[in-house]
């Protein structure tokens, strides 16, 4: 059976290789068949190939071991190699809105493009979609944000050829603006993802707590194990791809201390079990009468 790095890496390693091939042929595309949108998706799946090589970075990185110097392990490195990709997915829509922002007052350079780059873009269109298809069904699988980045990555790119693809017709029929106004809008597009992606890595950076849904059930988990009165207190924090649950819950005062330790066990082994995607959970114990006022009166264990 396979682990999460090295599904990641497998698809990753696909994706590099579909994303020489196709800026290969969209820039070649673009430059004999005179179309600057189709030279500036090219320029877009170019910097595919550059995002797939940090996710395989970031995936060597987070499957080691921790260490003296990182004793949480080196998942997070999956949450920066995002952050990353976000910058590069910003600077390559600030690029190609530029350079064909600048064409718009300049249609005499525009030139009007033949068929090759029309049906380049189709065919790109057919593997970014694969692409964004088999990336993001790993990427949800084991939890990647890294990966998760780079399926949106592929997904941005489609959407960009599209607008390359109306351009590039509608140059075709005579109308050049078209050429200039779809390399516009496919910037937009790809600074949106960029966007989106940098304020979910950030957040995780930031040790941003997992789901309310995800929490409610986690919580109602441990306020149903055995010998638990209430649970006073839950937080949680992302690691990359996993998480750390830290809760304070509520015991009978009067029973002894190894009965505590054993109700903190279970609850910390029901949570564990519940998903693949928490790394360790803390449970601090406090006698009912010194916790709090809600402690549900359950039978001792």
């Amino acid at each position: 059976m396979e682990t999460r790095y090295e599904e990641s890496t497998s698809v990753t390693i696909k994706s590099i290789i579909i994303n020489i091939v196709l800026t290969v042929i969209k820039l070649v595309a673009g430059f004999f068949g005179n179309s600057n949108a189709m030279l500036a998706d090219g320029m877009h799946s170019a910097s595919d190939i550059a995002t797939s090589v940090g996710v395989l970075i970031g995936n060597n990185i987070s499957k080691k071991p921790q260490d003296r110097e990182h004793n949480y392990g080196h998942e997070k490195a999956e949450t920066l190699v995002a952050f990353v990709l976000s910058l590069v997915l910003l600077f390559v829509g600030a690029e190609i809105g530029l350079n064909s922002f600048k064409l718009l007052f300049n249609l005499d350079k525009v030139k009007t493009p033949n068929m090759l780059p029309l049906i380049v873009g189709i065919v790109s269109i057919l593997f970014k979609e694969y692409q964004y298809y088999i990336t993001i069904k790993v990427a949800n699988k084991i939890n990647s944000p890294s990966l998760k980045a780079d399926a949106w990555h592929h997904r941005s790119d489609s959407l960009s050829t599209i607008g390359a693809l109306i351009g590039i017709i509608g140059a075709m029929l005579g109308f050049k603006i078209l050429d200039p106004l779809a390399g516009v809008v496919v910037s937009l597009f790809v600074i949106k993802v960029g966007l989106e992606i940098l304020m979910s890595s950030s957040n995780e950076l930031m040790d941003y707590s997992i789901e309310k849904e995800e929490e409610s059930k986690l919580n109602n988990i441990a306020m149903n194990t055995d010998g638990v009165c209430n649970v006073k207190s839950f937080k949680s924090r992302r690691h990359g791809a996993m998480a750390y649950i830290d809760l304070t819950i509520c015991v009978d005062g009067t029973i002894s201390v190894f009965d505590g330790h054993e109700i903190a066990h279970n609850v910390e082994e029901n949570i564990m079990d519940s998903s693949d995607n928490i790394k360790a959970v803390i449970v601090h114990v406090e006698p009912k009468k010194n916790c709090c006022e809600k402690c549900n009166h359950k039978t001792k264990i």
